[in-house]
């Protein structure tokens, strides 16, 4: 049961606020109603009580999308739908959300306002298309490109770390060996490397190594802080506006995942645009919603500035291409698309397109980190090991 904030006025006309739970915004009026207060504002509090049950997965929230789908296209109301869904969720956390969303659709917001509310669970993209859906009149497909959507990032998440499990594990406790080799083991060797060093004849490596060692048995604190400073420094950042901005453009610049990043999100803006454009929304209207169901803010300020553009009277395909941020053949086919005036249907086929060949490349790059992994663990072993062997040999060498 949500809580609500509400600053209201009693018959005497003096100005009382307070809190209050209840089911949803029209049984907190009710309630005032009973007090004998007239309410001045009443909202949900931001802070919400912390709902039992664990996380929410992924697969369930996909589960919901597709059931709501298929009762709306049934013809069953949408609040009684969401009656439905709330009643049978098993899981504890999902059942009090759908509480939560059914009593702000029933309090009159929409279902993209109250998916709104809880953000950690129903994601922007969700929201995005749900919105969409809902203004454009085809929530039903919407719901259903939301579900199959998350059942894919949701495979693909579970492939990769699949994928890099093992390389991780292997990384990992190759990491901790090398710590404790340069800790424990190679201190031992120091007396022996010291007359190498007053010879002048130590190898600038295994010098190197050595300093790394000492700092590490005396100062070992510093980069353990350091690494929890900037987890939390990084984990706040990433919550502005502006960390968010900086974390979408790093994302396109990654070697080898920066093309998958941007493909994912062209694809996802053009078969939202192509539905709204086919379902009859004005091309302005579909620019403002679609733009934030791309799921990238860099993205999302190239389109802002394309419908500027249009509506000084200029074409969409010019201002895409020249923000650098969508491929040439994209740009290319909405140019002939626009001449042509099939523009929602070209669209739903770029986005099918890049879809495909986004997977393609997700895959290739997972299949990739494996043997990257492997190789790099390997190759940090085996500089400590050359390192520690180089004075041995020339000691034996000299001898």
């Amino acid at each position: 049961m949500p809580d609500f904030a509400y600053t209201a006025r009693d018959l005497a006309g003096k100005q009382q606020t307070g809190r209050l739970s209840a089911n949803s915004e029209r049984e907190a009026l009710a309630a005032l109603d009973a007090k004998a207060l007239y309410p001045v504002k009443i909202e949900v509090e931001k802070q919400r009580r912390t709902i039992g049950g664990g996380r929410v997965k992924p697969q369930l929230i996909a589960t919901v999308y597709a059931q709501l789908a298929d009762l709306l296209r049934s013809g069953v109301p949408l609040l009684r739908s969401l009656d439905v869904l709330k009643r049978q969720a098993s899981h504890a956390k999902l059942k009090m959300i759908m509480q939560e969303v059914h009593a702000s659709v029933e309090d009159g917001r929409t279902l993209a306002e109250a998916m709104l509310q809880h953000p950690k669970v129903f994601g922007e993209m969700a929201v995005s298309m749900v919105r969409a859906g809902g203004e454009g009149g085809f929530l039903e497909e919407a719901l259903d490109r939301v579900a199959e959507f998350t059942e894919h990032q949701q495979d693909m998440k579970s492939r990769t770390i699949g994928a890099i499990a093992y390389p991780a594990v292997l990384a990992g406790i190759g990491t901790l060996v090398v710590i404790i080799l340069l800790i424990f083991f190679v201190p031992m060797f120091e007396p022996m490397f010291d007359r190498l060093r007053n010879k002048g004849e130590l190898p600038v490596m295994t010098d190197i190594v050595l300093a790394i060692s000492d700092f590490l048995q005396a100062y070992w604190w510093i980069p353990a802080v350091l690494l929890v400073g900037a987890g939390i420094f990084i984990n706040r950042k990433l919550e502005t506006e502006e960390g968010k901005l900086l974390r979408d453009k790093i994302k396109f610049k990654i070697p080898g995942g920066g093309v998958v990043f941007r493909n994912m999100a062209v694809s996802r803006f053009c078969r939202v645009l192509g539905t709204l454009l086919r379902n009859g929304v004005p091309i302005l209207r579909s620019l403002d919603i679609s733009r934030d169901s791309a799921g990238n803010r860099v993205l999302s300020q190239a389109i802002a500035k394309a419908s500027e553009n249009i509506t000084a009277g200029e074409s969409l395909s010019g201002p895409l291409a020249a923000s650098g941020h969508f491929p040439p053949a994209v740009t290319e086919m909405i140019a002939v698309a626009e001449e042509a005036n099939t523009l929602d249907s070209v669209l739903i086929n770029v986005a099918e397109g890049l879809e495909n060949r986004t997977w393609r490349q997700l895959d290739l790059v997972v299949r990739l980190l494996e043997p990257i992994l492997l190789l790099l663990m390997a190759l940090i072993v085996l500089m400590l090991a050359i390192a520690l062997l180089l004075p041995v040999i020339r000691m034996s060498s000299s001898i």
